[in-house]
């Protein structure tokens, strides 16, 4: 079948006994319940699925089981009540259908390739009717037929390609196994599943459960269709991952816990779907939208930011976060979205760009949609869509007013793979998708997706919101020199190009890859000059100027937080002449948008010489004491030199941010992993500064190790060049390789991350 994924959900109803809802020992005996037992392929973090824990099911329109051998009785009757109500020739039976057990393939498994049946308990009548009996789907509050969220459909002896079907796989005694299946492009979404039935008397309806439609990248006709297992694997099916910070020149790589198949994760998404502004407008017409994968991304790139609705993160880019949490101490969605929801839907604070990125991949992913996190390094913010920052300088350098356009150090966004229907052929694939709210589209603040491909091309006029995407990648940067005079004098700075290094993770290992020819054709080629012309960017059409005189600041060893260092502003002269002019050095502190800090390090060279065909390094020192203060989590320095030659009226700027790495954390794993089998975590750190860290937390977290995240309080103050060693207990349930993602915090040093990889084995 080429169906889209299935997925079973539990709903209320009246046992035997007298309950209301199945014990979990009940529903926990009807699941695998061990290895030998399940006959699936496990994914990471489901190698033993059960109904109440199960996500990615690839079964075609199944349901969470009630307890086998227990009928259940839909709607309010008791079975005595039951029993009277059948007397009465005026009420159908409603216990005609009985949802009963059912097995399934594992999460791994595509749809159609492993379906296994749903299994429904029916009482027969002898003899049977004429025709199969009449099922129903109905999708949202409002469903209809028209807007394709409800369908009738018989039991039949074959399914049809593109409709709601329903084949009897087999019958023993009073129980039908069907096999159901559902058009590739059906909204994605909780469903009802129905009987229509018949008793002679009047019509009634039955509903026999429950199930969450996905989309589904293993289905050659589901829009997000993605032909290679490995990268199905990794970007649906892979719940840990790595976003890349630090800066172009220093790429740090840093764990995150996304966590899709965790408990409570898809109704969550399923919630957020459903409180966005669209379904609140007009439910029905936002249900039958679903389809579209395009139409589902824009929702979840509007709703991870909370600017124009219940969104689920606030942003926050000044370093005062007292009142909710740091963005840089997450280190998972799973908590982000889980307080989310358990605060009624309020938002959380607080995000920057990664924490959006990432919230967006759990969410996408969640949904069946293959999505991964990109970075790009150098990234521009351009507001008017000149294609073009601009920066004012004092004649020292110094840029002289606050301004919302500027050069992040690094940015942020998700990708996500499907077809463009709406667009011309060719710009199917990856889509950028960018959640940070940074301006609005369409009166919301959201942004794509867009093909990768277009923004390469330069076609601008491609939906949505190309041109801010292309001058995030392709932006030309001018700084001005305003003398005393109020004159401008334009600067020549080489050293700061856009666009730089675009990284996401390899497929399958822990490394990362630069995926910058996506976005961009190679520097100086006929193809860019084609792009530039198509994008009207005719900034970068422009020849630069050289003057014989370049510089650039270099780094030395030993860049960690803590340390004192130095930086040199390396100057080459390749002319026949001398030059002379005055240097002046200046390092501060800046968060990864480009706000500067205060001054940690500066250096006036009045007269300077460079001899004809010369080279010359100026050091810088950066000591700690300077910088241990004004530092942000971000561990990032910006090093800026002018030179400037009053004979030429020239100025010559260069700038470099510097990242300052943190102490490692370092985890051992005490034992063999072994699934169901307690295991212990030990993770330690040593204290790299010269003053004593107080306030000591770890905060760990990994599927399919630990089923929440824990923290860890470190009681005393740990001293300077002392280590700090703590324990946490692990349970892992799924066999397979995991991660255990680490953050640590304390008063003077804070959101230091780490991981290891555990592989669990089967018991």
């Amino acid at each position: 079948m080429e169906d889209r994924w299935g997925v079973p959900c539990l709903i209320p109803g009246h046992f035997t006994d007298g309950q209301t809802e199945p014990r979990e020992e009940d529903i926990l005996a009807q699941s695998h319940t061990s290895p030998e037992q399940c006959h699936c392929d496990p994914v990471p973090g489901h190698a033993v699925p059960s109904p109440r824990r199960l996500r990615t099911c690839c079964v075609p329109a199944t349901f969470r089981a009630f307890p086998q051998n227990q009928p259940v009785h839909f709607g309010a009757q008791s079975p005595d009540e039951e029993a009277k109500a059948q007397r009465d020739e005026s009420t159908p039976p409603s216990s005609f259908w009985e949802l009963g057990n059912f097995s399934h393939p594992g999460p791994g498994h595509p749809p159609g390739v492993h379906s296994a049946p749903a299994r429904l308990g029916a009482h027969l009548p002898s003899p049977p009717p004429a025709h199969g009996p009449l099922l129903s789907s109905s999708a949202g509050p409002d469903p209809s037929e028209e807007a394709g969220t409800k369908a009738l459909f018989r039991l039949s002896d074959a399914t049809e390609e593109g409709a709601w079907a329903a084949v009897a796989a087999d019958q023993r005694d009073s129980t039908l196994s069907l096999h159901l299946s559902t058009p590739a492009n059906a909204p994605v979404g909780h469903y009802r599943l129905s009987l229509e039935a018949s008793t002679g008397y009047q019509g009634s309806s039955f509903m026999l459960g429950q199930f969450t439609l996905l989309f589904n990248s293993w289905c050659p006709a589901d829009a997000v269709y993605l032909d290679s297992d490995e990268e199905r694997q990794e970007y649906v099916l892979t719940q840990q991952g790595f976003i890349y910070q630090g800066s172009a020149k220093f790429i740090k790589n840093i764990p995150w816990n996304f966590g899709q198949f965790e408990e409570g994760i898809l109704d969550i998404c399923l919630m957020l779907l459903d409180v966005n502004p669209k379904f609140l407008r007009n439910a029905g017409r936002d249900c039958s939208r679903r389809s579209s994968p395009v139409y589902v991304g824009r929702v979840v790139s509007g709703m991870v930011n909370c600017n124009d609705d219940q969104g689920v993160l606030l942003g926050r880019w000044d370093n005062n976060y007292a009142d909710g949490i740091s963005p840089m101490s997450w280190i998972g969605s799973v908590d982000i979205l889980r307080r989310w929801k358990r605060d009624g839907c309020q938002r959380v604070k607080y995000g920057q760009c990664w924490v959006f990125a990432a919230v967006a991949c759990t969410v996408l992913r969640c949904l069946g949609i293959p999505t991964r996190v990109v970075t790009n390094y150098n990234s521009a913010h351009d507001q008017n869509s000149n294609l073009l920052i601009e920066y004012f300088r004092n004649e020292f350098g110094e840029i002289q007013s606050d301004k919302s356009e500027m050069i992040w150090n690094f940015h942020c966004w998700v990708e996500s793979w499907m077809t463009r229907p709406d667009l011309q052929p060719g710009y199917e694939g990856w889509q950028a998708l960018d959640p940070t709210p940074q301006e609005k589209s369409e009166g919301t603040y959201c942004c794509g997706p867009v093909p990768v491909r277009a923004i390469k091309e330069g076609d601008l006029s491609t939906k949505y919101d190309a041109p801010f995407v292309f001058a995030e990648v392709n932006a030309d940067v001018v700084d001005w020199i305003r003398q005393d005079d109020g004159s401008l004098h334009k600067s020549i700075n080489h050293s700061l190009v856009v666009g730089l290094k675009i990284s996401t993770k390899c497929v399958g290992r822990d490394d990362r890859e630069d995926i910058t020819h996506s976005y961009k054709y190679p520097e100086g080629s006929p193809e860019e000059r084609e792009a530039f012309t198509r994008a009207n960017h005719l900034n970068k059409l422009v020849n630069k100027e050289e003057t014989g005189v370049a510089m650039r600041i270099r780094v030395g060893e030993g860049m960690n937080r803590g340390c004192d260092f130095d930086v040199f502003a390396h100057i080459t002269n390749s002319t026949p002449e001398e030059h002379t002019g005055r240097l002046l050095l200046c390092a501060r502190t800046v968060s990864y948008n480009g706000i500067l800090g205060p001054e940690c390090g500066t250096k006036d060279l009045l007269s300077l010489s460079l001899e004809p065909y010369s080279e010359k390094s100026i050091p810088l020192r950066i000591l700690y004491e300077k910088y241990c203060d004004c530092l942000t989590e971000s561990n990032l320095i910006k090093v800026r030199g002018l030179l400037i030659e009053p004979a030429a009226n020239s100025y010559l700027l260069a700038e470099r941010d510097i990242y300052l790495e943190n102490p490692e954390i370092k985890i051992r794993i005490l034992g063999e992993p072994k699934q169901n089998r307690k295991l212990v975590a030990e993770i330690s750190l040593q204290n790299p500064l010269t003053v004593a860290l107080s306030g000591c937390t770890f905060t760990v977290e990994g599927a399919g190790l630990i089923e929440e995240q824990k923290t860890v309080d470190v009681p005393d103050p740990v001293e300077a060049g002392e280590e700090v060693k703590v324990r946490v207990d692990l349970l892992p349930l799924y066999v397979g390789r995991h991660k255990l993602v680490v953050n640590f915090e304390s008063d003077r040093l804070k959101a230091v991350k780490g991981f290891r990889n555990v592989i669990v084995g089967p018991s």
